[in-house]
């Protein structure tokens, strides 16, 4: 009976996290501009996004960002994951304090601190900013993806690497980045991920003339529902949910293979 209640209790929460954006989608598809009454099955709404300029040229700037910033953060940050395992103890927790601060730290307070930055340095606001901003919060999510993969590994295969033969930079390409591959893939989704779905810190480190999709939703929406809105809300979530879907079915696979 206790088992009964505990999953009619959680369908009950998860009907209420997820019903607001089920409606979104049903009335993505809807024929008619209201709000509230259904008046047909169409695809017109989504047929538009395609004749939107505004729309289209959003889209690129956010798929060009979240790829670029995914990319590099990788780089730097199984690169940072690697000097960060071979460090003594002390700086070892000192570093990963810090590495969690960003992970913690608000939207607002990140983005607002690079904006300024940003202005400090006196680098125009716009597509460079965007993309460094980007890259900025998605490097701790990459070394937090790595790591484990890298307290996995024996401690002696780097070693035994270079008793072969290997260099130490063959030995860290060829023997130790095929073993953490799994979680620099992983950290990489994750990556792309946040950096589609970021809006806040995009809003602040932004300029005139590029925008990203969720700035755009934002500011469509300060004009009123626009039915093109439910469209693009409707991919963005289908797009996110599945890299996730991609990210926790690679983790649990991981995990399984641990276990075995």
């Amino acid at each position: 009976m206790k088992e009964y209640l505990k999953r009619i209790y959680a369908m009950l929460i998860y009907l209420f996290l997820y019903a607001p954006i089920l409606i979104l989608i049903v009335f993505s598809f809807n024929a008619s501009k209201s709000r509230g009454v259904w008046s047909g099955f169409t695809l017109h709404w989504y047929s538009e996004l395609l004749k939107d300029r505004q729309i289209l040229s959003a889209l690129y700037n956010t798929i060009l960002i979240a790829v670029l910033s995914a990319l590099i953060a990788t780089l730097i940050g199984t690169a940072a994951a690697i000097g960060i395992h071979n460090m003594k103890k002390l700086k070892k927790k000192v570093i990963m304090n810090l590495t969690y601060l960003p992970v913690v730290s608000p939207d607002i307070v990140t983005g607002l601190s690079l904006m300024i930055l940003f202005v400090f340095v006196k680098l125009q606001l716009g597509f460079l900013s965007l993309l460094l901003a980007h890259i900025t919060f998605n490097i701790p999510y990459v070394i937090l993806s790595v790591l484990p993969k890298l307290k996995q590994l024996d401690k002696h295969l780097y070693e035994a690497a270079l008793d072969l033969g290997a260099t130490p930079l063959e030995a860290y390409r060829k023997v130790i980045l095929p073993e953490i591959m799994p979680g620099v893939v992983t950290g990489m989704l994750l990556a792309f991920t946040l950096s589609l779905d970021d809006f806040v810190i995009s809003f602040f480190t932004t300029g005139s003339g590029v925008s990203t999709l969720s700035i755009t939703v934002y500011s469509m929406a300060r004009r009123g529902i626009n039915p093109k809105i439910n469209a693009i809300s409707t991919i963005l979530f289908v797009t996110v949910l599945l890299l996730l879907i991609i990210v926790n079915i690679r983790m649990s696979g991981n995990h399984n293979k641990k276990e075995r």
